[in-house]
């Protein structure tokens, strides 16, 4: 069992209902000091969602923001831009767990499989 999952497990189940706003700040700023494993992330901002274009500048804005925080991020797709969401991640020090996202449209679960090999080879997976 690793170190990290011994200091994560004892927050699984706690009652935060006693605590005051001020103490659940701290004890978010504390985990986050440390850093999470990973998270979900998401490029989008408000306004756009899957069908959207992503560009290489706005998920380096994004990645801003939570690269302090965390050592790992996880992407749901290797089309529409996210496909650079693994090379930039690498660019700011992060570890990628890579996602392609399928569905009944044949050819485009082809173009997200050729992307997420490529990804893969370019060693950004």
């Amino acid at each position: 069992m690793s170190r990290h999952y011994k200091r994560t497990v004892p927050l699984a189940g706690m009652d935060f209902s006693q605590h005051s706003i001020e103490d659940l700040r701290a004890l978010v700023r504390k985990i986050l000091d440390g850093k999470v494993h990973g998270i979900s992330f998401s490029p989008y901002v408000e306004g756009q969602g899957p069908g959207t274009q992503l560009e290489a500048d706005q998920i380096r804005q994004r990645l801003d923001i939570i690269k302090p925080y965390v050592h790992w991020i996880r992407s749901f797709s290797c089309t529409e831009g996210n496909e650079l969401i693994p090379g930039i991640a690498k660019e700011n020090g992060l570890k990628t767990l890579v996602g392609v996202w399928l569905d009944d449209d044949l050819e485009h679960n082809e173009l997200e499989i050729t992307n997420a090999i490529e990804v893969a080879k370019a060693g950004h997976a």
